[in-house]
């Protein structure tokens, strides 16, 4: 059963990982590409991080896992949100696709 956890967990983490990078080669502009990486690259590493877990079963092992899983959700959503801000600021152009510019509409209501 233990062996199937970690095929389950390490297929999963490398098949996330996979979709972030297919994600950062497809999409069209920096911001969807951005996203693509932080939310399937953050879910990857779980899933790997969690397997290695498993398979090593040490309480010191499992404890280092859980800070690497949580180093990652607090800060991959953060740098993400700085990065797309200090790209979108420094006139990195959304994907002429994009419908909606809410960035652009905050900018304008607070010249008001």
């Amino acid at each position: 059963m233990r062996e199937v956890l970690i095929c389950f967990f390490l297929l999963f983490g490398a098949a996330m990982t996979l979709v972030a990078a297919i994600g950062c080669l497809r999409l069209p502009d920096l911001y969807t590409r951005m996203h693509a990486a932080t939310k399937s690259g953050t879910v990857g590493i779980m899933g790997i991080v969690i397997a290695m877990m498993i398979h090593v079963g040490d309480a010191s092992v499992g404890f280092r896992g859980i800070l690497v899983i949580l180093f990652f959700l607090l800060t991959a959503p953060v740098a993400a949100h700085m990065i797309g801000r200090a790209a979108y600021r420094s006139g990195v152009p959304l994907c002429g696709k994009t419908c909606v510019d809410e960035w652009r509409k905050q900018e304008l209501d607070s010249e008001e």
